[in-house]
Protein backbone atom coordinates (compact mmCIF):
# COMPACT_ATOMS: atom_id res chain seq x y z
CA UNK A 1 0.00 0.00 0.00
CA UNK A 2 1.45 3.33 -0.85
CA UNK A 3 0.41 6.54 1.61
CA UNK A 4 0.49 9.67 0.72
CA UNK A 5 0.21 12.40 3.38
CA UNK A 6 0.03 15.76 4.26
CA UNK A 7 2.99 16.87 6.52
CA UNK A 8 1.04 19.86 8.87
CA UNK A 9 2.09 19.51 12.92
CA UNK A 10 -1.06 19.00 14.59
CA UNK A 11 -1.49 22.38 16.67
CA UNK A 12 -3.97 20.61 19.11
CA UNK A 13 -6.84 22.79 18.04
CA UNK A 14 -9.73 21.32 16.39
CA UNK A 15 -11.87 22.89 13.90
CA UNK A 16 -15.77 22.42 13.55
CA UNK A 17 -15.56 20.12 10.86
CA UNK A 18 -16.60 16.25 9.81
CA UNK A 19 -13.94 13.81 8.98
CA UNK A 20 -15.24 11.44 5.53
CA UNK A 21 -13.47 9.25 4.12
CA UNK A 22 -13.62 9.49 0.28
CA UNK A 23 -13.30 6.21 -2.03
CA UNK A 24 -12.52 6.12 -5.76
CA UNK A 25 -10.75 4.01 -8.30
CA UNK A 26 -8.37 3.97 -11.10
CA UNK A 27 -7.07 1.71 -13.42
CA UNK A 28 -3.31 1.72 -12.82
CA UNK A 29 -1.06 3.20 -10.26
CA UNK A 30 0.61 6.41 -12.23
CA UNK A 31 -3.40 7.82 -12.24
CA UNK A 32 -3.80 6.70 -8.60
CA UNK A 33 -0.65 8.55 -7.52
CA UNK A 34 -1.02 11.32 -9.79
CA UNK A 35 -4.28 12.03 -8.06
CA UNK A 36 -3.63 11.61 -4.64
CA UNK A 37 -0.53 13.87 -5.07
CA UNK A 38 -3.21 16.87 -6.49
CA UNK A 39 -5.44 16.19 -3.63
CA UNK A 40 -2.61 16.19 -1.00
CA UNK A 41 -0.95 19.11 -2.45
CA UNK A 42 -3.93 21.40 -3.03
CA UNK A 43 -4.55 20.50 0.35
CA UNK A 44 -8.08 19.09 -0.14
CA UNK A 45 -6.89 15.80 1.81
CA UNK A 46 -4.92 15.39 4.38
CA UNK A 47 -3.82 11.71 3.27
CA UNK A 48 -4.90 9.54 0.58
CA UNK A 49 -3.63 5.47 0.82
CA UNK A 50 -3.58 3.59 -2.74
CA UNK A 51 -4.24 0.14 -2.55
CA UNK A 52 -4.37 -2.79 -4.99
CA UNK A 53 -7.69 -4.86 -5.60
CA UNK A 54 -9.14 -6.94 -7.72
CA UNK A 55 -12.81 -5.56 -8.59
CA UNK A 56 -16.19 -7.47 -9.77
CA UNK A 57 -18.82 -5.26 -11.36
CA UNK A 58 -20.98 -4.86 -14.46
CA UNK A 59 -20.47 -2.74 -17.41
CA UNK A 60 -22.72 -2.34 -20.54
CA UNK A 61 -24.14 -5.57 -19.46
CA UNK A 62 -20.88 -7.86 -18.87
CA UNK A 63 -18.99 -9.01 -16.21
CA UNK A 64 -15.72 -7.07 -15.40
CA UNK A 65 -12.81 -8.78 -13.54
CA UNK A 66 -10.17 -6.25 -13.28
CA UNK A 67 -7.11 -5.10 -11.48
CA UNK A 68 -7.62 -1.88 -9.60
CA UNK A 69 -6.34 0.45 -7.79
CA UNK A 70 -8.41 1.84 -4.66
CA UNK A 71 -8.01 5.45 -3.13
CA UNK A 72 -9.07 6.07 0.81
CA UNK A 73 -9.20 9.82 0.61
CA UNK A 74 -9.11 11.64 4.25
CA UNK A 75 -10.40 14.97 4.15
CA UNK A 76 -13.24 16.67 5.85
CA UNK A 77 -17.44 16.88 4.76
CA UNK A 78 -16.65 20.66 4.14
CA UNK A 79 -13.84 19.85 0.77
CA UNK A 80 -16.28 16.90 -0.42
CA UNK A 81 -17.25 18.85 -3.33
CA UNK A 82 -13.51 20.05 -3.90
CA UNK A 83 -12.02 16.56 -3.70
CA UNK A 84 -14.75 14.93 -5.85
CA UNK A 85 -14.56 17.99 -8.69
CA UNK A 86 -10.26 17.52 -8.30
CA UNK A 87 -10.81 13.66 -9.13
CA UNK A 88 -13.38 13.87 -11.88
CA UNK A 89 -10.45 16.82 -13.74
CA UNK A 90 -8.08 13.80 -14.12
CA UNK A 91 -10.12 10.61 -13.88
CA UNK A 92 -9.98 8.54 -16.99
CA UNK A 93 -13.08 6.38 -16.76
CA UNK A 94 -16.10 7.27 -18.09
CA UNK A 95 -18.22 6.50 -14.60
CA UNK A 96 -15.39 7.20 -11.58
CA UNK A 97 -17.17 5.56 -8.86
CA UNK A 98 -16.71 8.68 -5.97
CA UNK A 99 -18.09 7.86 -2.74
CA UNK A 100 -17.77 9.30 0.53
CA UNK A 101 -18.28 7.72 4.43
CA UNK A 102 -19.17 9.76 7.44
CA UNK A 103 -16.68 8.62 9.92
CA UNK A 104 -18.77 8.07 13.15
CA UNK A 105 -15.42 7.79 15.36
CA UNK A 106 -11.34 8.95 15.55
CA UNK A 107 -8.88 9.25 17.47
CA UNK A 108 -9.01 13.42 18.55
CA UNK A 109 -5.26 14.00 17.38
CA UNK A 110 -5.67 12.00 14.08
CA UNK A 111 -9.13 14.29 13.23
CA UNK A 112 -7.31 17.32 14.28
CA UNK A 113 -4.67 16.61 11.86
CA UNK A 114 -6.88 15.94 9.01
CA UNK A 115 -8.88 19.45 9.58
CA UNK A 116 -6.04 21.36 10.63
CA UNK A 117 -4.45 19.99 7.28
CA UNK A 118 -7.59 20.75 4.85
CA UNK A 119 -8.38 24.03 6.69
CA UNK A 120 -5.82 26.31 5.53
CA UNK A 121 -8.08 25.79 2.10
CA UNK A 122 -10.97 26.73 3.22
CA UNK A 123 -10.06 30.10 4.76
CA UNK A 124 -8.01 31.00 1.69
Amino acid sequence: MLTVCSVLDWSGSVPDMTIIAVLTTTGNVDEARDIAAALVERQLAACVQISEIESVYTWQGETQRDREFRLLIKTTGERYADVEAAILEQHSYDLPAVVAFDLTAAHPPFAAWVENAVAKSVES
